[in-house]
Parts: structure tokens; sequence; C-alpha cells
């Protein structure tokens, strides 16, 4: 079994992306029996979350990032389908709105963090803003390059407060999304997730890489570490991060609180 370990990246470590794989290796596991563990994994993070939930001292926040197409919304559908919504909670940050832009870039990320005993989601997060602002000179690099330390004490402050912070980059080749642009371009039924601004997007991609390339080097932190997830497999990259969530939860063994009272002999008529 490929361990989740072998993702998480060094601290004070560079990260050059070109020289990490976005294929897992041969012979790890198969397609079939990463079925078998993800349903697995699926089960036993859906009995932590629940006593995650009635504990409720400790959440935790699961951030997606990647390339365009690299299968944010896939990760969540087949990794946190178990989870109880009551409890687990996606957002998904675009554009900012006229009201997000006059607040400071955090404002409307801080409100989307999960409350104690729950589970946040997200799909894109705070790191748009060392991203594509970056990529798009949306602000000077002399705003911009001080969002990193900013962005550290942010996660350190989640982390001193209860909430543990796991970061996925779904790293995939430039070929992947080229067949998977092109897939969604030749299926009818797919079109509504395409759009012409993908393909000037892409252009972009050498752009992108070294932007990510510097949020993970200096956002990699002991309590937020980053861990870089092969992806051009759907089912590696499923298998992966529910690995990695799976060890975390584990690592926190919520417990259900002590009833409060002796109900011994008590019945309801």
């Amino acid at each position: 079994m490929h361990s989740f370990s072998d993702c998480q990246l060094k601290l004070n470590s560079p990260c050059e992306l070109a020289q990490i794989p976005t294929q897992i290796p041969d012979g790890k596991f198969t397609k079939k029996s990463a079925y078998r563990r993800i349903e697995e994994n699926v089960k036993v993070m859906a009995d932590l979350a629940k006593r995650l939930y009635a504990e409720n001292q400790r959440s935790i926040l699961l951030v997606l990032q990647g390339m365009d197409t690299a299968g944010k919304d896939g990760t969540i559908r087949a990794v946190m389908r178990g989870m109880n919504p009551t409890s687990c909670q996606v957002s998904s940050f675009k554009k900012p709105s006229e009201e997000e832009l006059d607040h400071d870039f955090l404002w409307r990320i801080h409100q989307r963090v999960p409350r104690r005993g729950n589970i946040g989601i997200f799909n894109r997060s705070h790191y748009e803003d060392v991203l594509v602002v970056r990529v798009h000179n949306l602000v000077p690099e002399a705003v911009w390059s001080k969002r990193y330390d900013t962005i550290n004490t942010f996660e350190k402050l989640l982390h001193d407060n209860g909430t543990t912070v796991v970061k996925c980059f779904l790293h995939i080749s430039k070929e992947t999304q080229r067949k998977r642009l092109q897939a969604r371009l030749d299926d009818p039924a797919k079109h509504w997730k395409f759009n012409l601004g993908d393909i000037e997007e892409r252009k972009l991609w050498d752009d992108y890489q070294v932007a990510y390339q510097s949020a993970l080097e200096q956002c990699n932190t002991g309590f937020a570490p980053w861990h870089v997830i092969p992806s051009d497999k759907k089912w590696a990259r499923n298998l992966i991060v529910s690995e990695v969530l799976r060890a975390t939860m584990e690592g926190l063994n919520p417990q259900f609180p002590p009833s409060e009272a002796d109900y011994s002999g008590v019945s309801v008529s």
C-alpha cells in the first residue's frame, strides 16, 4: 500500500513539481484494490466523524488545490460521501465579490472555517490569493509576496484553536489536463464544465507551476504541511487523499463524551 507519508513534503526543502511524479509507481496497488480500500476508509471516517461531532472539541479543514481538471470535485464526491452533511461542509471559492474585495483577503475564508466538531472542505482556498492573483498580476508583487507569512500565521491560529489543517495539492501532468479538457469538449453532457477561459488559463501552465511551487515551499509547516497527491489516475488520487484524511482522523482519535448521568434502569414508556 502506498503510504500517505510518501506524499508529504519535507519541511524546509525545495519543491520542484516537474520532478515529482503525477502517477503512482507500478505495483503499489491496483484499481480494484484501491476501490476496496476507499470503501473501507469511507466507513471508518464516517464513524470517526460521528465521534468528532459528538466530542465537539476539535475540527478538521481539508484544503484541496490543483490545476483545472485536477479533480477537486471528484475527490470530494469519492472521499467524503460517507459523511453526515450536518457536520461536513464544502466551501468553493471563486472570484471574490465586491464586498469581499472591500475586506482583507482572508475575510471570506475565515467565515467558512469549520466550527468545533465539524469537517470543512475547501475547494480552492486562500491560496488563490498567491496563485491566480500572482499569475494575472491582480495586485502588485509587494502585496501578494507578503501573503505567505500571513497565511502561515492564519493557519497557526487555526491549529492553536483546535482545527487540524490538511492540505492536498492534486498534482497532474499537462498532458492529462489536455486529455480531460478535450473529453469535456467531446461529450455534450460535459459542456457545462467547459469554458473558453480554460484554454487561456492553460497557456499560463508554466506560470502557475512556479506560483504553486512558491506556495508549497513557503507555506509548508509542521502544523499545516502540504501533501502532493499524484492525480493522473483518479482512483489513485482518491485513495491517497482518503488515506491521508483517515490517518489524520485516527491520529486525533475523537471519543464520544462520557454520559452526564447514570441512565441504567431508565426506560421510555
